[in-house]
């Protein structure tokens, strides 16, 4: 595809972009909740495109697209796990938002570290986040250096790729926080949507159908068609792989902050609503992608570049072709923007605050600024890198955050949790994860991304049974979660439950 077509398309993108970014501004954000949380007040529709956009990341359309075309069917199977997993947020995101609510948490570990009457609780669980969503960024960034480079046939080369994703990740985050970045998500969640339905349909017509397009997989490679698949998927491989995609609504703080965003109960149910049905169709599209792919380029050394590939093929009129790729790029720019500044508040609120007893909120939100460009700059390096297949990279870096689910299930379910138990399972699980990762040993046959939550999990039980609890910060805690079941008349009267 011509050089020049792209970086038009990057221009008009970029433009757009920064101007839906600068109207969001409404007033100086002077605190850490309305910086990184928009002072809570985020409706439904917006909640949902920026959560959608968010969550889909360079991930699908290059990830999970690439996974399909190496693993076949098994791959949709991979994801519709994670869309199981989005049930969780039906029973987790209300007592999220209320205890938010109750106490102004910013990050999810602010929140573990008062439930549990500890900061170091708190340090532990942003230090393993900082530690392991650094991949996960450098994913996002490795996505779009793959897409530009492969699209122009090395005439972007990758790197300028990956900083240019960067550069506007920055950008976003520090013109308005999380406004700025909702509504740039919000733009960039429709561009995602309506391109690559348009455009899969397109090539799906051009290569014959949906019949035509099984039927030559079923003649070619009819593997991809049947459970699990051409030998990349085995049992244990597709358990290390799902489990912590299950966990990936409460595990990853990215996702699980924007539930202190809502402004009220009825704007995070139409949030998951509308996210789910954008879900739904998006695998499907993503999914279709990948054998697409694999029957126009079955030769394709890398997965990662079907994508690519595809896009700039003769079975996609450039236009739309460009329209697709603004449609990815600004899918992993609203994912690494959102963990910027999940992030930077994860460091100034829970680690430096807490290592340092500096309470003041308008440092710790200075801080937190001052840290975007230093995380920005790590992901881009570690992307550099240039790993292969990063459906399965992004999700070795979510098995490190499986580490905290049962101190937070626990802080909501199990009033016996203390302290100890959750900083142990933590540190311990993170020791667990790092030593299976480095060696490559495994354990009963079964990966760290299996066995990281049971081995969290029981560490946590054991300690916690062994030491002292904090009664009554596990009740008060307790109450305020569930709180958001009592109604209230419109002078704020409780009303006792029917």
């Amino acid at each position: 595809m011509s050089v020049t077509l792209v970086v038009w398309g990057l221009v008009l993108y970029v433009i757009a972009s920064f101007a839906v970014a600068y109207i969001s501004r409404t007033g100086k954000s002077s605190t850490m909740s309305d910086y990184f949380l928009g002072d809570r007040s985020m409706g439904g529709v917006l909640s949902a495109l920026s959560y959608s956009a968010t969550t889909y990341s360079a991930f699908m359309m290059i990830g999970l697209a690439g996974l399909t075309f190496k693993g076949g069917v098994g791959a949709l199977g991979f994801e519709i796990v994670y869309f199981a997993g989005v049930s969780l947020v039906v029973i987790f995101g209300p007592r999220f938002w209320a205890v938010g609510k109750k106490y102004d948490f910013v990050t999810p570990y602010e929140m573990l570290g008062v439930r549990y009457g500890s900061r170091w609780v708190a340090v532990a669980a942003g230090l393993v986040s900082l530690v392991f969503l650094i991949p996960y960024s450098a994913v996002q960034l490795s996505g779009v250096g793959y897409l530009l480079s492969g699209m122009t046939d090395g005439g972007i080369p990758f790197l300028w790729g990956v900083v240019i994703a960067t550069v506007l990740a920055i950008i976003f985050s520090y013109v308005a926080g999380i406004r700025s970045v909702v509504w740039t998500d919000s733009l960039q969640a429709l561009m995602m949507i309506v391109a690559s339905i348009l455009v899969c349909g397109l090539v799906i017509i051009e290569l014959g159908g949906f019949s035509g397009l099984f039927g030559t997989i079923s003649q070619t490679k009819p593997e991809l068609l049947q459970v699990p698949g051409p030998g990349l998927f085995s049992f244990t491989t597709f358990l290390g792989l799902t489990i912590p995609w299950f966990f990936f609504a409460i595990s990853n703080p990215q996702v699980s902050q924007r539930l202190y965003m809502p402004a009220s109960l009825k704007a995070l149910r139409r949030m998951l609503l509308i996210f789910l049905c954008f879900g739904f169709v998006y695998t499907v599209v993503s999914v279709l992608w990948g054998f697409s792919a694999f029957v126009a380029f079955p030769d394709l050394e890398k997965g990662d570049l079907a994508t690519s590939s595809l896009l700039a093929s003769d079975l996609v009129p450039p236009v739309l072709g460009v329209m697709v790729m603004v449609g990815i790029l600004a899918a992993a720019v609203s994912t690494i923007d959102s963990i910027l500044l999940t992030l930077s508040s994860v460091f100034s609120r829970d680690v430096w605050g807490n290592v340092t007893g500096d309470k003041d909120d308008s440092r710790q939100l200075f801080i937190g600024k001052l840290i975007i460009p230093v995380i920005s700059i790590v992901s881009l390096i570690f992307a550099a890198m240039e790993f292969s297949m990063i459906a399965i990279l992004s999700v070795a870096a979510s098995v490190g955050l499986l580490v905290t689910v049962p101190a937070i299930v626990g802080a909501f379910f199990w009033r016996r949790g203390t302290a100890a138990g959750a900083l142990a399972s933590i540190l311990g699980g993170v020791a667990f994860v790092v030593w299976m990762y480095l060696t490559g040993n495994k354990l009963f046959g079964l990966n760290a991304g299996v066995l990281a939550l049971p081995v969290s999990s029981l560490i946590f039980l054991g300690v916690s049974l062994l030491t002292r609890i904090e009664t009554r910060l596990a009740d008060e805690f307790h109450a305020a979660s569930v709180s958001y079941r009592t109604r209230k008349t419109p002078e704020g009267v409780p009303v006792p439950a029917e």
